[in-house]
């Protein structure tokens, strides 16, 4: 059975398609087995994986996570400085019990459209996000205005 190149195998061009489509099975049994994966549920085939791999003894191996940097890789990371994030989200983390009635009165204050009831539901939820892409400055005041009340906010 002759075996299109990698390429046409995992592209989603047409003709690549098209070249797929044409190409058959070597026999019939292979091409009963492949109906037959094909109409099985993802938790079926992951267990079918896992029974193959038991019955021909193949043993889970570690994927390196990604491949060692070339030679001169350090060179160029030494003139490339990363990109200092200028959005961050503003997520109360937790707070002094002591200092519950003013961070709810501060967090409706901020959030638009919150009632006095719903701050509270959201200051006893926590950890939750107070406030989604604030820029570096606005997120800083914040997380000062909240740490000055006894919360704990985290700059994500």
């Amino acid at each position: 059975r002759p075996l299109s190149p990698p390429s046409a195998r995992f592209s989603t061009s047409p003709r690549a398609l098209q070249a797929a489509a044409a190409a058959k099975p070597a026999s019939e049994t292979i091409d009963r087995i492949v109906d037959d994966i094909s109409k099985l549920t993802l938790l079926q085939a992951a267990d079918l994986v896992t029974a193959l791999k038991d019955r021909l003894n193949i043993q889970e191996i570690a994927m390196p996570s990604a491949a060692a940097p070339a030679a001169a890789a350090p060179a160029a990371e030494e003139t490339v400085k990363p990109k200092e994030k200028t959005i961050f989200n503003v997520k109360l983390e937790s707070f002094d019990a002591a200092a519950k009635p003013k961070i709810i009165r501060e967090v409706k204050a901020i959030v638009p459209n919150l009632t006095l009831i719903d701050a509270k539901k959201f200051v006893e939820g926590v950890p939750k996000i107070l406030k989604e892409n604030v820029t570096k400055e606005d997120a800083e005041k914040l997380q000062k205005a909240f740490e000055a009340l006894g919360a704990v906010v985290k700059l994500e």
